[in-house]
């Protein structure tokens, strides 16, 4: 009987951890709000005990912060979060693209020309629901040969970045038409079979968002993370030779 409760309990933090981690990357709870403990009960439905370690473990995230009274709040957006997110996703991922490239097959580049495709004909912020669900398997069509742990490591940075990127969209009317461009320019890349070029174009594809987001988040900021970031990128691809240009 303890051995089932154990795992009752277990289960259920899982359910409280899983629906509150949703709810807060899809921002249906807004950054910034506060909630009690009992009102984070009666949503996910889970008792105190599960709940308070369900959210410890979006403590740890960085999503929600502990408050006096057994209260919560959605973490705000942060600027430094932001740039050290996509310095991350620059560096990682530009080095799984050069992994996964020369492995990619006829079938899996088909693939990702159909994401691209899917991605065009849901243009609109309103139509983000289902347009995020052709750009996250575009993104991790991309890794896909880099290796479980490395994947596993995309999807979560991926998971971080959605409440950025959904703001994003909302706030900068030609971010989308921008977006297909540039994810275009990494597919043909793929289709050219050069990693090197389809990991200098990913770099200035997340680079672009981030320092369009930033523009609208802190217009004063200056971004040295991730231009740095992003210069190592291609600094790789030319070997260290200044002002090589990406022959777009």
């Amino acid at each position: 009987m303890m051995y089932e409760n154990t795992i009752s309990g277990r289960d259920s933090t899982e359910v409280a951890y899983l629906q509150l981690r949703r709810a807060i990357i899809r921002c249906e709870i807004p950054n910034g709000v506060q909630l009690s403990q009992r009102e984070l009960s009666r949503l996910t439905g889970v008792g105190r005990t599960p709940l308070r370690e369900a959210l410890r473990m979006l403590q740890r995230e960085g999503l929600v912060e502990a408050e006096p009274n057994h209260r919560v709040r959605v973490a705000d957006f942060s600027i430094p979060d932001l740039e050290q997110l996509y310095v991350m996703r620059i560096g990682l991922e530009a080095l799984a693209i050069r992994l996964t490239g020369p492995l990619l097959r006829a079938d899996e580049l088909r693939r990702l020309e159909g994401y691209l495709s899917q991605m065009a004909e849901l243009p609109t912020p309103e139509e983000y629901e289902r347009w995020e669900v052709p750009h996250r398997a575009f993104h991790l069509s991309l890794v896909a040969h880099a290796g479980t742990r490395i994947v596993t490591m995309v999807a979560q940075l991926s998971d971080h970045a959605e409440r950025y990127r959904r703001f994003y969209s909302s706030e900068a009317p030609r971010a989308s038409e921008r977006g297909m461009r540039e994810h275009k320019a990494i597919v043909d890349a793929c289709l050219a079979r050069d990693p090197g070029l389809a990991a200098e174009r990913l770099a200035r594809h997340y680079s672009s968002v981030a320092l369009g987001t930033l523009a609208v988040l802190a217009p004063e900021y200056d971004p040295v993370l991730v231009r740095t970031a992003l210069h190592s990128v291609m600094q790789a691809r030319t070997g260290g030779k200044n002002g090589a240009q990406d022959s777009e």
